[in-house]
């Protein structure tokens, strides 16, 4: 019975999307409903109307975004970025004057505008996490579709040879998206969870920051490919825009150390490289503990490797740390790693002093071309002075 679902589910794209709008508005149903139990314990034929009723509402609200988002898909990005926007905006207005209308009819009553602020922040939540996933699929289908294709334009080559080195380029560069973007949708779930609790205990101004710093993250993050190098000095800025939305997460919990060598700026690196490393220090080192901690950051050069240092003040390295889950933005990393540089990478795990976990990432040393010769021109200058 499974199978046939998932046979259809992939071939038919409407199927796909209305099975995930089902199952998307029942767990928000589901959500609601144990929030309204657990948290409240006020809960009533009103309750299960409203919550039902909204989820429908919610199904209908959303469905015209997918046409907006589809007819704007290829445009450029600050095109998809504004029709994003404001389709997020109107629409979680929309859905918020729709509830509330509901709970006045349901209840007899007048509708409750003055609490429309509240309602309102909840519903962009929700429809912000509704477009994040439905462009999430949405990217996934376009990688699998173009890696389809590629492998079928090769297969009807004469050259044996050719096809196979095109269909290993083509695999391991599909095989660092799909490394890259396992990462996008955790990171995204961890910020928007914290941007609802905020919204929750009322600090309104704390969420709309966050969601600021997410923009521009975000904004940021989709002009980076995902085979792409970039210089560790760009790598940094890239992470100090992540960090900016931890330390609105953690304020004074989250303490930050960097010790970078000049030299080591002008390196190539692949993009969003320490991301992950950061984030998976954050939920086992940071989040976990009280007080919080420290997360200190380096990087240098030695011959011809770059070496990239994360060290938290956590708990440090478990034995069983890929069984508990911590190591899979870990594994991921390795496994990108492997995928660039083959045996000329080494990723360490090991503990940090006097508490915590410490990666060090040795890299091969790897410059623009430019900077290549200048470094050369240099070296060669300096010998001729000796």
């Amino acid at each position: 019975m499974i199978r046939p679902l998932v046979q259809v589910l992939h071939k038919n794209r409407d199927a796909r999307f209305w099975f995930c709008q089902l199952v998307g508005w029942s767990g928000y149903s589901i959500a609601t409903f144990l929030t309204i139990t657990l948290v409240d314990g006020d809960l009533s034929w009103i309750h299960v109307g409203h919550i039902l009723m909204s989820a429908v509402l919610g199904i209908l609200v959303s469905w015209p975004l997918r046409l907006i988002y589809h007819s704007t898909f290829y445009a450029r990005l600050g095109v998809r970025l504004s029709v994003a926007a404001a389709s997020v905006i109107i629409s979680s207005a929309l859905w918020t004057v729709l509830r509330i209308l509901v709970f006045a009819w349901l209840v007899d009553e007048p509708p409750l505008w003055k609490e429309v602020n509240y309602w309102y922040f909840g519903s962009l939540f929700v429809f912000l996490s509704w477009t994040v996933l439905y462009y999430g699929i949405k990217y996934y289908d376009l990688l699998t579709t173009e890696h389809q294709k590629l492998l079928e334009e090769t297969a009807g080559k004469r050259n044996e040879q050719m096809l196979r080195l095109q269909a290993e380029a083509a695999a391991q560069d599909a095989q660092i998206r799909m490394l890259h973007y396992q990462l996008a949708p955790h990171f995204l779930f961890n910020t928007l969870n914290a941007i609802n609790a905020m919204v929750r205990l009322g600090d309104i101004e704390r969420a709309q920051e966050m969601i600021q710093l997410l923009g521009d993250f975000l904004r940021h993050a989709l002009k980076k490919d995902a085979v792409e190098s970039v210089t560790l000095d760009e790598e940094i800025d890239s992470l100090k825009l992540y960090l900016d939305i931890e330390k609105v997460r953690f304020e004074d919990r989250l303490s930050l150390e960097f010790d970078l060598e000049p030299a080591s700026l002008s390196a190539r690196v692949p993009a969003l490289l320490l991301q992950p490393l950061i984030e998976n220090a954050m939920k086992y080192a940071i989040s976990e503990s009280e007080d919080g901690g420290t997360l200190s950051i380096s990087s240098s050069v030695d011959g011809d490797q770059l070496l990239l240092e994360v060290a938290d003040t956590g708990p440090g390295f478990e034995p069983d740390m890929d069984d508990d889950g911590r190591g899979i933005g870990l594994r991921n990393v390795m496994d990108r790693l492997k995928t660039l540089y083959g045996d000329d990478q080494s990723f360490t795990l090991s503990q940090n002093s006097p508490t915590g976990l410490k990666v060090v990432i040795a890299l091969p040393l790897q410059f623009d071309s430019s900077e290549t010769g200048s470094r050369q021109g240099h070296e060669e200058l300096s010998v001729a002075q000796a």
